[in-house]
């Protein structure tokens, strides 16, 4: 188990590489001035050559890759063209943990509220509270974004009144509770589709029948030997809704006024914020390679079965 999770981090360097050189070369090559489009209609010709040759955009491509490389080692991803004088690694630092703690709420309700649903699914099946269930979390997970945002607002702020409607102040703060909701309830929908699925098809082996000849409770085989059997697809995906953590949510931390990694994400796409934008695609990177490192681990103690040579 040592070797491989030695092996999964020393290619790490290598993806990440490949990553910053796939983005640096986008952003170098694609269409736009990150220096026009800051400096807007003022344009002066000899200032917008200053300040390329101030940030190193003058120089050539191998050249400003090797030299954006070596400081991000150090930690220095640079200088927001968009937010003068603030450093990039500041910038999405405070931004991800806005991030982190709304899509950690969504993710708590999913799985608190979509594996139990599931799992009542399961032991109904073929009765109509089975039927219901997949109909109604099929009705939920294809609600759109614009549609659950408003209604809750309708419902929370202006008819129960009961809720704030937009702001941040953390995650024991009454205002998360809306866009966690809205983040969370199609998660509910999908975990539990799943967790029904999943369930179903651990009820049918061999030794859940066996575990109930034996004597066992129904609590026992249901938590000794379902759920724990069960649980490897859902815990793939609970794996990758960890990566999403640091992503954001755009639609929602716009709707909510969240000052999250979602919103500096859409604004430094638009203005040509090129460091930002190397920066949040490498954290993804990284977070996707970390999520999928914890899912390897995890299905190991969740089936002592599985080997990694």
């Amino acid at each position: 188990m040592g070797a491989y999770i030695l092996r999964r981090l020393l290619w790490t360097p290598v993806l990440l590489l490949t990553v910053a050189f796939i983005t640096f070369a986008l952003g170098f090559y694609g269409p736009g001035d990150p220096v026009e489009v800051l400096m807007k209609q003022y344009q002066d010709p000899a200032v917008v050559a200053r300040v390329r040759a101030q940030r190193g955009l003058d120089r050539p491509f191998l050249v400003q890759y090797g030299i954006y490389i070596k400081n991000a080692v150090t930690g220095d991803l640079g200088e927001s063209f968009k937010y003068r004088g603030q450093s990039v690694s500041g910038l999405i630092g405070r931004r991800v943990a806005v991030s982190a703690q709304l899509g950690l709420a969504a993710l708590l309700l999913s799985v608190i509220l979509g594996i139990p649903v599931g799992l009542l699914a399961a032991l109904r099946q073929g009765r109509w509270q089975d039927t219901g269930i997949i109909s109604a979390t099929l009705l939920f997970y294809a609600l759109p974004v614009f549609i659950t945002a408003p209604f809750l607002l309708m419902l929370f702020v202006l008819w129960l009144g009961i809720l704030p409607s937009h702001g941040w102040g953390g995650f024991f703060d009454t205002r998360i509770i809306m866009p966690a909701l809205v983040l969370g309830i199609p998660g509910v929908a999908f975990i539990a589709r799943m967790s029904r699925n999943s369930i179903v098809e651990v009820l049918a082996q061999d030794y859940v029948r066996t575990a109930r000849a034996k004597g066992l409770t129904e609590m026992m085989v249901y938590w000794r030997h379902v759920l724990r059997n069960a649980m490897i697809p859902i815990f793939t995906v609970l794996g990758m809704g960890l990566a999403t953590l640091v992503t954001g949510a755009i639609i929602v931390e716009t709707y909510f006024g969240i000052p999250g990694i979602g919103r500096l994400a859409i604004d430094a796409f638009f203005s040509r914020d090129y460091p930002v934008i190397m920066a949040f695609t490498l954290l993804i990177a990284v977070a996707y390679v970390v999520a999928n490192l914890i899912v390897d681990i995890g299905y190991r103690f969740l089936d002592p079965r599985i080997r990694y040579d």
